[in-house]
């Protein structure tokens, strides 16, 4: 979603500016930290599904009203391209009476609402009616952004007063969020002619849906036969039928043996995983080159912190050089702790499926220590 929803994200970073640094601010925190109990419940397999009604059954789903059903996402997808259609009339016509930059938060606002619930409910919702209208409100509601993203009435009306001035004043603010609206516009090829604007359109669309069945792949279960897997690990693992089922990595398993089967079954290669993944890919060249990029990662760059490539590229080669020494430290840990609590184990055998667990364990084991001495 973060790269559908462009012209959300600007809106957001602006207004919400203020609360994004306090949620930055804890979760860098965090990340520093060993896990809170809540951190640790997100980070271990689910052992029960969740009830993400958070209320009364019958007020609707997180207190929607037309969620009562899944047959609610239909319904707030179609008010929600009625108060779109509105809201372009309005910034697009002669008579408004308000800024320009108001209508486009409305319009943002208007979009989010629905969009940012239904991404959710599409990721987490158990039940398969549910998660299917979600994902056809996320996809609807895409292409509402991307058409507006293309729209060349509504862009002219920006470009207007982001030259000329508004007939209403304009803070220094106001003007900052136009200028980007005015970006995102133009990175969306808005400037290009007509033919090629239309592939733009296309390229997002395929590039939307094409995504989500790769995020979709890349999270459902891995079925193997079930005289495959040997006989004393198939009770940690759910059976169907004549199939295993593995349903993650399994990371928090104390059994190696566990951890060792789940890696390599759940990350082995899926040739309809690389053909979504390589569609997508070409995908989005073809759309960065048709909008005046070189790659796709200079027109996701743009206009955001890092700026370039290179810049992310240097950033990533200074960290990778200042954390080698403290990561050797930690595997080197891991790996006593691995050799202590398993026979016949050596300092040599940390393995890609160990990391997760002993990570885990290493924080767990400090943050009992640290509480156990100063009696919390």
């Amino acid at each position: 979603m973060l790269s559908i929803y462009s012209m959300i994200v600007i809106s957001r970073r602006t207004r919400n500016s203020v609360l994004v640094y306090s949620k930055l601010k804890l979760l860098i925190t965090a990340s520093v930290s060993t896990w809170s109990p809540l951190a640790t419940a997100f980070n271990t397999r689910p052992g029960r599904k969740l009830n993400l009604s958070l209320i009364k059954d019958d007020a609707g789903l997180f207190g929607v009203p037309e969620l009562r059903s899944h047959d609610g996402f239909y319904a707030m997808r179609e008010r929600t391209v009625w108060e779109t259609e509105k809201l372009i009339s309005e910034a697009c016509g002669p008579d408004r009476t308000r800024k320009m930059v108001e209508i486009f938060d409305e319009l943002s606002d208007t979009l989010c609402k629905v969009a940012d619930l239904a991404e959710f409910v599409r990721i987490a919702h158990p039940q398969a009616a549910h998660s299917q209208a979600a994902e056809d409100a996320c996809v609807s509601i895409s292409g509402i952004v991307e058409r507006l993203n293309t729209h060349q009435e509504l862009y002219c009306a920006l470009r207007a007063i982001v030259d000329g001035g508004d007939k209403f004043p304009m803070s220094s603010l106001d003007q900052h969020v136009a200028q980007l609206f005015l970006f995102d516009f133009e990175q969306s090829g808005i400037h290009l002619p007509e033919t090629e604007r239309k592939r733009v359109v296309a390229l997002n669309d395929s590039i939307l849906q094409v995504g989500q069945r790769f995020i979709a792949g890349a999270v459902s279960p891995r079925a193997i036969p079930r005289d495959s897997l040997p006989q004393n690990l198939r009770q940690f693992f759910s059976v169907d039928g004549d199939q295993v089922l593995v349903t993650g990595l399994y990371a928090d398993s104390p059994n190696a043996m566990v951890r060792e089967a789940a890696y390599r079954i759940y990350l082995h290669p899926d040739k309809h995983q690389e053909y979504l993944l390589s569609e997508m890919l070409s995908s989005r060249h073809e759309l960065a080159q048709l909008c005046g990029f070189p790659t796709f990662s200079h027109r996701a760059l743009k206009a955001s912190t890092a700026e370039t490539p290179d810049t992310v590229n240097q950033f990533l080669d200074i960290m990778t050089q200042r954390l080698h020494k403290r990561a050797a430290v930690d595997f080197d840990v891991m790996k006593k702790l691995k050799a202590a609590t398993n026979t016949g184990s050596t300092e040599e055998d940390l393995a890609p499926w160990d990391t997760p667990y002993y990570t885990h364990k290493v924080k767990r084991d400090w943050l009992q220590f640290f509480m156990k001495e100063r009696d919390f």
